[in-house]
C-alpha cells in the first residue's frame, strides 16, 4: 500500500516548484473534497523529507494540491483516524485503517521532531533577536551610502572633472529617493537621521568643495564609528545563531531570555511532543500583568508545528463510527474565468444619494468616526483557544478587550448593507440580469469582513433587537444555545428572511465557522434560498489574522428552478489571486446563460461578451482611517449611533440600549466591564428562575425562523402592550 521510507525521488515539479528529497511515507488516504455534502475521495498522499506533503489524484498522475509542515498545526481525535492539517491551506483525511493512521502519525511526527524543523525553528528566533540591530545597521549603511556619493561629487567638483549637479537635479534625485524609499524597503531612515541630513545640506549655504570633502570625511568616520559599534553587538547573535543552527537540541526557555516576555517552558521539552505519549509544555506566556484595570495578552509565537488533540464527545464518536464512510470520484473541474484585458464596463450601479426612513422624516447626517479609538490590546486569540481545541467558540469566555463595539445582532445588518442590489434585483425584468443582482448581494454580504478579524462581537441576549429603518430591518436573538438569531428586511417588491446560526472549529492554526442557516428572498412570484460557505480565521499563532471565505454558494430560484453557483476560491490555491469569486448562471436546464467574476471585497462583473463586462456590485470607499477603529466600514460606524430619527423610538430590548457596548466605544474599559459582567448575570438569573425571555417577533417552522409581522406597528405606537421589556 506504500513505499519504503527510505525511497528517494527525483527533482520534480509542484506548482513549479522543485522538490527533491527523500519520501518519509505514501500511499493512499481519503481527503475530504472541497465542495459540501461530497465526502471523502480516495487520493494518493506523498510526505517528502523536506516536510512538503502533495497529493495527485493517482500514483503516476500530477501533484494536485500541496503544503508545507513547517509551520502547520496538525489535530487529531482520539479513536478516530482522521487527520486535520491546517497550514497555508487545511487538509482534512482520514486514514483506511488504524494501523495506516499511526504509520501516517508516525511519519508527521519524525519530520516534525526532525532537523529541518529545528533550523528553521533557529533561524526564526535569531532573526527575531538580530532585527533591531540589523535594521539600525541597515540605516546607518543608507547614510554611508549618501555620504560617499556627495562626496565623490565633491573630489570631482575639486579636479574640475565635472561641475556638481544642478541644484533641480538634486531635488529630483532625493525626491524619488524618498517616494521610493531604500533597496526592497528594508530598512527606514529614522526621524533623527534624516532631521541630521538636512541640517547638514541646507541650501542656504554654498560651501567650497574643499570644504564639502572635509564634512563629508567627517561624517563618514561618524558613521563608521557608530557601525562598528553596531556590528560588534550583532556578533554575540551571529555566534548564538550558529550555536543553535549546529545544536541537535530544540530551543529552550533560557535561549528566549532576551525577549521581554516571561516564558515557562523546560530545558528538556520538545516544541513538539506526541499528543499521546506525554503532555506538551507550552512555551506561550501564561502570566498576565495588570496595568490601569486593562489585562495584557500577548502573541503566542508560532515555532514550528504543533499537535492538537480534538476534544469531542463520546456520543459524537460513537455516532459518526457508525456511519460508513462517504468515497466520491474525481473532483469534477471547469474553468469560468475571462480576461479582463481589451474589455469595456458597460454600466455600474450607484449607492442610493439618499436615505428612505420609515417616518418618511428628512435625511439624517451620520458620523464618520466612532467617539474613541481601541483601547487596550485585542489580545491573542490562539491563546484562549488552544485550551479549548474542537470547543463551539459561543461557549468560551472572552475578556472585553478581544470584543468590538457592535453586537453579533448588528454584525448581521453588515451582510445587508448593500441593500441597493436588491432593488435592483426587483425592478430587472429580465431573470438573469435578477438572478445576477441576487448573487452580487450575496456575495456583497462578505465585503465588510475585510479588515476585521482581530475582535468579535458582543453575544445578544436572548430577546435582544435590533432595527435599521434603512431597509427596515429587524434582528432578534431567538435562541442562546446553540446561538441562533433571525433578522428580516423589506424594500420595494422585496423582502428577505434569514436564520443566522452556525458552529465553530479550530484546526490549530486557524478558526473555521459553519453557517448552518438559509437565507430566503423573496421578488415578486420568485424566491430565492442560499446556503453561505465555510469562512476561515487565519493566522491565529502569528502574522496578520485575516479572512478567508471559501467553498460553493449554489443560489435556486425556487420558482423557476434557474441557478447561480459562485465558488469562493481559497487564497493562493493554483496562483490565484486572494478573495477570488467566480460563478455562472444556469438554466433549469442547466445551461449557462452568462457568468460572473470579481472578488467579494472588491467588486463582481457579469460578462456579456468577449470584450464586455457589466459591474454588477462595487464595495464602497473605505474610511482612511478604518484600521485604527476597529476595521469598520463607514457603514459599520453608523450601526451604533443614536440619530434624530431614532431617539425615543427604539424599543428597550434594541442593542443600541446596551450599556457594555456603548462603554466600549466611549473607550471606557473598566465600565464596559463591569457592565458586561452584570448584563450578563442578570441573563443568569432570569434562567434560574424560569422567565427567560422568549422570541417576540419571530417563530420557528421546522428549522428556520420567519418574522411573524407587527414590529413596525408597535414602534409606530409607542411600544404600548408590545410586551417587551429591559433586559438590562
Amino acid at each position: 500500500m506504500s513505499a519504503p521510507a527510505n525511497t528517494v525521488v527525483g527533482t520534480s515539479l509542484a506548482f513549479g516548484l522543485p522538490i527533491a528529497s527523500a519520501v518519509l511515507r505514501e500511499g493512499w488516504v481519503l481527503k475530504k473534497r472541497r465542495k459540501k455534502m461530497q465526502g471523502f475521495a480516495r487520493r494518493y498522499f506523498t510526505l517528502y523529507q523536506s516536510g512538503i506533503l502533495t497529493y495527485a489524484f493517482d500514483r503516476d498522475q500530477p501533484v494536485r494540491d500541496q503544503v508545507s509542515l513547517h509551520h502547520s498545526a496538525i489535530s487529531t481525535a482520539p479513536g478516530r483516524k482522521d487527520i486535520h492539517i491546517d497550514s497555508n491551506t487545511t487538509f482534512h483525511i482520514k486514514c483506511l485503517s488504524t494501523e495506516d493512521f499511526d504509520l501516517w502519525m508516525a511519519a508527521f511526527r519524525r519530520f516534525i521532531a526532525g532537523p529541518e524543523s529545528r533550523k528553521s525553528l533557529s533561524m526564526r528566533q535569531f532573526t527575531r533577536q538580530g532585527s533591531l540591530t540589523v535594521n539600525k545597521s541597515g540605516a546607518i549603511l543608507e547614510d554611508m551610502t549618501t555620504t560617499i556619493a556627495e562626496l565623490e561629487d565633491a573630489v570631482l567638483a575639486l579636479s574640475g572633472k565635472r561641475a556638481s549637479k544642478p541644484k533641480i537635479e538634486k531635488e529630483k534625485s532625493k525626491a524619488d529617493k524618498d517616494k521610493h524609499g531604500p533597496v526592497f524597503g528594508l530598512f527606514k531612515r529614522s526621524s533623527h537621521h534624516s532631521s541630521m541630513h538636512d541640517a547638514e545640506h541646507s541650501p542656504t549655504e554654498e560651501k567650497s568643495p574643499t570644504q564639502r570633502v572635509h564634512d563629508a570625511l567627517d561624517t563618514l568616520k561618524t558613521q563608521h564609528a557608530v557601525l562598528s559599534k553596531s556590528i560588534q553587538t550583532l556578533a554575540p547573535l551571529l555566534d548564538v545563531g550558529q550555536t543553535m543552527r549546529n545544536s541537535p537540541l530544540p530551543i529552550t526557555a533560557e535561549e528566549e531570555e532576551s525577549n521581554t516576555t516571561p516564558v515557562t517552558s523546560s530545558p528538556s521539552t520538545s516544541f513538539f511532543t506526541p499528543a499521546h505519549s506525554r503532555k506538551r509544555t507550552s512555551i506561550v506566556t501564561t502570566t498576565t500583568t495588570r496595568s490601569d484595570s486593562v489585562n495584557e495578552w500577548f502573541d503566542a509565537d508560532s515555532d514550528g508545528a504543533e499537535e492538537f488533540v480534538l476534544d469531542i464527545p463520546p456520543a459524537q464518536l460513537d455516532s459518526e463510527s457508525r456511519q460508513p464512510s462517504k468515497i466520491a470520484s474525481n473532483d469534477s473541474r471547469s474553468s469560468l474565468g475571462y480576461s479582463s484585458a481589451n474589455t469595456d464596463i458597460v454600466g455600474e450601479p450607484t449607492r442610493a444619494s439618499s436615505e428612505s426612513t420609515v417616518d418618511n422624516e428628512v435625511q439624517v447626517v451620520r458620523r464618520a468616526h466612532l467617539p474613541a479609538a481601541p483601547v487596550g490590546d485585542e489580545g491573542s486569540l490562539f491563546t484562549i483557544l488552544k485550551k479549548n481545541v474542537g470547543k463551539d467558540l459561543s461557549t468560551i469566555q472572552f475578556p472585553i478587550t478581544f470584543n468590538e463595539p457592535l453586537t453579533l445582532l448588528q454584525r448581521a445588518a453588515e451582510e445587508v448593507e448593500y441593500y441597493e442590489l436588491l432593488n435592483l434585483a426587483a425592478a430587472a425584468t429580465d431573470p438573469v440580469d435578477r438572478l445576477s443582482y441576487v448573487a452580487a448581494f450575496a456575495v456583497s454580504g462578505y465585503a465588510h469582513t475585510r479588515h476585521r478579524s482581530g475582535r468579535k462581537g458582543f453575544n445578544p441576549m436572548l430577546g435582544e433587537t435590533f432595527e435599521d429603518v434603512r431597509m427596515k430591518f429587524i434582528a432578534e436573538k431567538v435562541r442562546h444555545n446553540p446561538l441562533e438569531m433571525a433578522y428580516h428586511a423589506e424594500g420595494p417588491n422585496w423582502e428577505l428572511n434569514a436564520t443566522s446560526a452556525g458552529k465553530t472549529k479550530f484546526w490549530g492554526k486557524s478558526l473555521e465557522v459553519i453557517p448552518l442557516g438559509t437565507t430566503y428572498l423573496t421578488i415578486g412570484d420568485d424566491t430565492f434560498e442560499w446556503k453561505k460557505p465555510s469562512s476561515f480565521m487565519r493566522n491565529l499563532m502569528v502574522g496578520q489574522k485575516y479572512f478567508s471565505h471559501e467553498g460553493k454558494m449554489t443560489i435556486e430560484n425556487t420558482h423557476t428552478h434557474a441557478r447561480c453557483t459562485v465558488d469562493f476560491k481559497p487564497s493562493g490555491l493554483w496562483g490565484t489571486s486572494p478573495n477570488m469569486v467566480s460563478g455562472a448562471v444556469y438554466s433549469p436546464s442547466g445551461k449557462v446563460l452568462t457568468q460572473l467574476e470579481g472578488k467579494w471585497d472588491d467588486q463582481l462583473s457579469q460578462t456579456l461578451d468577449a470584450s464586455h463586462f457589466k459591474i454588477l456590485w462595487r464595495v464602497a470607499p473605505w474610511p482612511k482611517d478604518t484600521h485604527e477603529y476597529y476595521g469598520f466600514t463607514s457603514f459599520g460606524i453608523t450601526l451604533n449611533e443614536m440619530t434624530s430619527d431614532i431617539d425615543g423610538k427604539l424599543p428597550p430590548t434594541d442593542s443600541r440600549l446596551r450599556p457594555d457596548v456603548r462603554a466600549l466605544e466611549d473607550g471606557q474599559l473598566d465600565i464596559a466591564e463591569q457592565e458586561k459582567t452584570r448584563v450578563e448575570e442578570a441573563q443568569r438569573e432570569r434562567r434560574r428562575e424560569g422567565q427567560d425571555t422568549k422570541p417576540r417577533w419571530f417563530k420557528q417552522v421546522g428549522d428556520e425562523w420567519q418574522y411573524t409581522g407587527g414590529y413596525w406597528e408597535a414602534r409606530a405606537q409607542g411600544w404600548k402592550d408590545s410586551g417587551t421589556q429591559a433586559l438590562w
